[in-house]
């Protein structure tokens, strides 16, 4: 679907610049006319709160890199300047440091509700499968900046990751020493993540320009996963979009500003405000809460090199979800059965991230095991026997008769 234009610059000359570049008439058309389906919900929020977050991820992140000295002796200091000596460096820092988490929180949100109302089937493939190479970048990008104050869990965390990449048969040793610069975590290794870390940002809003575009040639889907069938489903993208987006993004803000005033190292680990000491190994070694349901799927899987495979395809099999999911019914309000499946599968995930925290011992790599098994069966098992199985609800005619009642 597409909104068409009407834009006219009152101008001669911004009538004059609309003829060779039409960037206004582009705007008009793809944040103004754009239809939108008229039963959307606050779940439809997040994509614009999540480029709300990249925004200020990128800005806080320019600023604090003209105070940060990528260099295993500076790093931990920089960081305590940046936070003691530069003009409101703590809000920066405390910015940036909390807006990952809340970019993570919305992007989980996001996810979860693509899966539970179908965005991701025809015609929404590509748009789902851009969205999950961006959700990989914001995981790689998220791992590099932690690294960066060069604490205890820094560096660790630096450690065990990039030792995953060893048990790549053949050329895992190789892959290792070039992302170390050596043949051990040291100064070459934090200035490619520091490097890296600068860039992966802009590659993610390259791929966001994308994911919109794919968006605004597939349209968007809506509660009920029916397609809009004529002008009475939809509404102009503004004001009713922009206004609901608009609320909701203040409402997040506050949840944002919650975190950075008063409790902005509440989501961070302890052991990062000790600097990095090679000859010190800290008793349990944790990444960030928004990899945790990850990090037990890989402890769950006593092999190392499969560990590795189950952590990276746990992620990869998202892609597939258009596939893998055969029935014809988008939205879970029309399939009951799918419905306590879904619910089920993000208590699993929500116990995976609690196991994650946990040591890798006893109970608790029995129920990683046990949940890690479960994770995968949803999608190779569960989702396509539904599709096959399940008796689904009868869907509206219209998005206005789900609004309106059968009248309209």
């Amino acid at each position: 679907m597409h909104g068409n234009s009407t834009y006219q610059p009152q101008s001669k000359i911004g009538q004059w610049f609309e003829k060779r570049l039409p960037i206004g008439g582009l705007i008009h058309s793809s944040f103004v006319a754009y239809p939108t389906p008229r039963n959307l919900n606050y779940w439809w929020t997040f994509g614009g709160i999540l480029s709300f977050m990249l925004g200020v991820q990128i800005i806080t992140g320019i600023v604090l890199a003209m105070h940060y000295t990528p260099h295993v002796d500076l790093a931990f200091k920089s960081v305590e300047t940046i936070m003691r000596d530069v003009n409101y460096g703590w809000l920066l820092r405390y910015l940036h440091s909390n807006g990952a988490s809340m970019f993570f929180i919305a992007v989980y949100i996001h996810i979860y509700r693509g899966m539970y109302y179908g965005s991701y089937k025809e015609p929404r493939e590509v748009l789902w499968i851009l969205g999950v190479i961006i959700y990989l970048l914001m995981m790689a990008t998220g791992f590099l900046g932690y690294t960066l104050p060069w604490g205890q869990m820094s560096f660790w965390g630096a450690t065990v990751i990039t030792n995953f990449f060893s048990a790549i048969p053949g050329v895992g040793e190789t892959v290792v020493t070039w992302l170390w610069g050596g043949f051990a975590v040291g100064n070459p290794t934090l200035n490619r993540f520091y490097s890296l870390h600068y860039l992966l940002p802009f590659v993610i809003a390259g791929v966001v320009i994308l994911h919109v575009w794919a968006l605004h040639v597939s349209g968007q889907n809506n509660p009920t996963g029916i397609e809009p069938k004529s002008d009475r489903d939809t509404v102009p993208f503004t004001p009713y979009a922009t206004s609901k987006d608009g609320f909701a993004m203040v409402a997040f803000c506050i949840l944002f500003a919650w975190f950075v005033f008063y409790l902005p190292n509440y989501l961070g680990h302890a052991d990062n405000f000790i600097v990095a000491n090679p000859a010190v190994t800290p008793a349990h070694i944790v990444p960030e809460w928004y990899y945790l349901p990850f990090y037990a799927i890989l402890r769950a899987v006593p092999d190392k090199l499969l560990g590795v495979l189950a952590m990276f395809g746990s992620i990869a099999i998202l892609a597939f979800l258009p596939w893998l999911d055969t029935s014809k019914v988008k939205s879970a309000r029309y399939r009951p059965l799918y419905k306590q499946f879904f619910w089920l599968f993000f208590a699993v995930c929500i116990g995976l991230g609690w196991l994650g925290a946990k040591p890798a011992e006893g109970i608790y790599v029995v129920l990683s095991r046990i949940l890690t098994i479960y994770y995968f069966a949803h999608f190779i098992v569960v989702l396509p026997l539904l599709g096959i199985f399940e008796k689904t609800r009868p869907l509206p005619n219209s998005i206005s008769e789900s609004v309106l009642g059968s009248k309209a």
